[in-house]
Order: C-alpha cells, then sequence, then structure tokens
C-alpha cells in the first residue's frame, strides 16, 4: 500500500509543481511521470540535506519541491 500512496502522490506532486512552474511543463501526462521521479529524487535530497518529513502532507511537500527541481532540469536540458 505504501508505494502506491508514494506514486499517487508523486503524481499530484508532479501536476502541483507544473502549475507552479507555469510555462516550463512537459503537459499533464509528462508533469505527473515528472512528479513521480521527482518524489524519490525530493526525498534523497531532504534525507542528506538532514530534514525530515512526516504525514501525507509533509511528502506533498517533498514530493513538490524533487519534481519542481526535476522539471527545471528537464527544462533546462531540453533546450
Amino acid at each position: 500500500m505504501g508505494l502506491i500512496l508514494n506514486l499517487i502522490i508523486g503524481g499530484l506532486a508532479g501536476w502541483l509543481a507544473g502549475q507552479l512552474m507555469k510555462g516550463r511543463g512537459f503537459g499533464v501526462v509528462g508533469n505527473v511521470l515528472l512528479g513521480i521521479v521527482g518524489g524519490f529524487i525530493g526525498a534523497i535530497m531532504f534525507r542528506l540535506l538532514g530534514l525530515a518529513s512526516t504525514g501525507i502532507v509533509g511528502s506533498l511537500v517533498v514530493s513538490t519541491v524533487g519534481a519542481a527541481l526535476l522539471l527545471y532540469l528537464a527544462q533546462r536540458f531540453r533546450k
């Protein structure tokens, strides 16, 4: 059940990151897929910084930050 919840949160975070970074997205499906990967990147990044998140809201924040970072990097390499 944890993996399914992480995928849902990652997808939501990808959509949210696409909304926050206007004009830098890859469409709804692309943003959701990048959000799922970005969720894992955000978790690793926060863990390396010594920060922790708890609960669904904390996971959503971490995933959104990771997804926004991944969207930014993907946009830079796409050009």
